[in-house]
């Protein structure tokens, strides 16, 4: 499938100034079936988008960004478009409510990046955020997955969930559906400095994380329920997670470890086989024999995933990159997915390896 120059479906990306919407923009810059993209950031609207991400420069010209209000008047325009959210936490729910009274039309998708429609119902999220952002009406309008778990969505919109989360679900959702270990689980995860967002704090300022390692909020993260709450959809099994984030001394990529007790005895090459089955047909996710290092998938959207088993006791490992498959590059491969496209569009290029 193709389309011209002048068919391709223009793109909106909200929150245009963060480092996912940087990432958004390095992927659909390339995009076969995107564009143009026009960029939303009201703190930076009439402000060359270059100046925020120089490495972007040479496709992106003197194009600036745009305002809310602007990206309002263009949307309701469109008769397909596609929608990318990357503001925050909280504010996202607000502007795709807005976005939502100005398009009336099926072929205009959003995929939110934010968490903000990750939560079937407003007192599920204010029960992890602490208040209420998105009407339950609005909520019904989102589904929450990863695309590799879910064939078809019945919703005109996605949230994708977080970048821990992405990496949590893919090793977790085929045990639970295969039923292969007891529902509870110890997963310890590490991701880098680009997860924490563009604005700087102590845990991001570079002397304090340089060549550092350290835990956060254990036992109590905010992508552990995210993570409970679709596996309950997705398989009607109640996991209980127990997820111990740190903070690692790089800028991109997530590594987690999935500790489990087998409900049966399976040797590390059997497990390995019925993950590649369960995987069998998803481009991005990659069971491999070897034990998964971020500087194989960093800058790239594709997955590593290997398990290693004995008597009982099951250790899955996997590495992903937080701003591509975590983010970005799951948020387009949904996009295409939405919009009768090839999932992998845009999306097949290879890991850096030596960043």
């Amino acid at each position: 499938m193709s389309l011209s120059v002048q068919n391709k479906v223009p793109a909106l990306v909200l929150g245009g100034s963060g480092y996912v919407a940087g990432e958004l923009l390095r992927l659909l810059l390339s995009h076969p079936l995107i564009g143009p993209i026009s960029v939303v950031s009201d703190s930076s609207a009439g402000a060359v988008i270059a100046h925020s991400f120089p490495h972007l420069a040479p496709q992106l010209a003197a194009q600036t960004f745009i305002s809310f209000d602007e990206a309002l008047r263009l949307s309701a325009s469109f008769t397909r478009g596609a929608i990318f959210c990357a503001a925050p936490h909280g504010v996202s729910a607000n502007l795709i409510e807005r976005l939502l009274q100005t398009i009336n039309n099926n072929d205009v998708r959003i995929v939110d990046i934010s968490a903000d429609h990750r939560f079937r119902t407003g007192p599920e999220y204010a029960r992890v955020y602490g208040s209420e952002k998105a009407s339950d009406t609005q909520l019904a309008q989102f589904t929450c997955a990863l695309p590799e778990h879910l064939a078809q969505v019945s919703t005109r919109h996605v949230a994708h969930p977080g970048c821990f989360a992405s990496a949590m679900l893919l090793s977790l959702i085929p045990l639970l559906a295969l039923d292969i270990i007891q529902p509870e689980v110890y997963i310890s995860g590490i991701t880098g400095s680009t997860g924490s967002g563009r604005t700087p704090s102590t845990g991001t300022h570079h002397p304090d994380r340089h060549s550092d390692l350290y835990a956060y909020k254990p036992l109590a993260h905010r992508h552990a329920p995210e993570v409970e709450a679709i596996c309950q959809q997705l398989t009607q099994k109640s996991a209980r997670v127990h997820f111990v984030p740190h903070s690692g001394p790089f800028a991109r990529g997530i590594h987690t470890t999935l500790q489990a007790k087998l409900k049966g005895s399976l040797t590390s090459a059997e497990i390995h086989q019925r993950l590649a089955d369960f995987y069998a047909g998803s481009t991005f996710v990659r069971i491999s024999e070897q034990e998964p290092h971020i500087k194989h998938v960093a800058a790239s959207n594709f997955a590593l995933i290997h398990a290693s088993a004995t008597a009982q006791h099951l250790v899955v490992l996997c590495a992903l990159d937080n701003l591509t498959k975590g983010a970005a590059g799951g948020a387009i491969q949904w996009m295409n997915r939405l919009q009768g496209f090839p999932e992998q569009s845009g999306l097949t290029g290879l890991a850096a390896g030596w960043t």
